[in-house]
């Protein structure tokens, strides 16, 4: 039984439709519905859609609730709710933008994480895997993205806190930080980007299907294997050489 937050398009879509292709029952998270019912639109096996924003504790909560009491346990949450967040340097950026982007970003997806974990501790038999959506802007940021940046660096704290909280109730937590996959929210790379040296370029992307077959494989792992981190980008792009 997967949840898959921010379902409705991009890597979230592809990675449920991979899921539920897969043999996976899915409960489908993100604000839009109609968005949603598009993403389930040909699954066959059992789907569920749960219109959600993630930054609301009540909604999310309510959403894991109808989870639990429809199949009754919560094997699998793809953590994957995100948002770009202002371009700009940080004397630009508005504070109402920093506190959307990390609401949305990190608040997010630990109210998604806190509510899994409570289900998951307390099903029989106890535990599950929950795997963060990092992008490789958790480990090397791009230039005028201090929010992004910001956030997604506190994702991976919050991977690693949750994996040690997890440890003794079998609820394995990782994170996998991608890098141009491509969906809606990386068609800029095609007209080109900002870069460290200043210049604009395009940068190469690669298909968000290579994303989803390894989600599907990370699912399959047993709990007594763990998976912290893995990172997955298009090759070439600028991510070893940044600075």
């Amino acid at each position: 039984m997967a949840v898959v937050t921010g379902a409705g398009s991009g890597i979230g879509r592809a990675v449920a439709r991979a899921l539920a292709a897969a043999g996976f029952a899915v409960a489908l998270l993100g604000r839009r519905r109609q968005a949603l019912v598009e993403t389930a639109e040909g699954f066959t096996g059992e789907f569920m859609v749960l219109p959600t924003d993630v930054t609301d504790e009540e909604q999310v909560t309510a959403a894991f609730d109808a989870v639990s009491a429809a199949w009754g346990r919560v094997d699998l949450l793809i953590n994957n709710a995100g948002r770009f967040g202002p371009h700009a340097t940080i004397d630009e950026v508005a504070v109402d933008e920093w506190r959307r982007t990390v609401e949305v970003n990190l608040t997010g997806m630990f109210l998604c994480a806190r509510a899994a974990f409570a289900v998951m501790r307390d099903q029989d038999p106890q535990g599950g895997r929950i795997l963060n959506n990092g992008s490789i802007s958790a480990q090397v940021p791009r230039p005028s993205s201090v929010a992004y940046a910001a956030s997604k660096h506190g994702v991976s704290g919050l991977t690693r806190a949750i994996a040690l909280d997890g440890r003794p109730f079998r609820i394995r937590c990782g994170q996998i930080d991608i890098g141009n996959a491509a969906s809606e929210m990386t068609a800029v790379m095609g007209t080109g980007v900002l870069q460290a040296d200043g210049s604009t370029r395009v940068e190469a992307t690669f298909d968000v299907r290579h994303v989803a077959d390894l989600v599907v494989r990370i699912a399959r792992l047993p709990l007594d294997v763990d998976l912290p981190s893995i990172t997955v980008l298009a090759a070439g792009m600028p991510f070893l050489g940044r600075g």
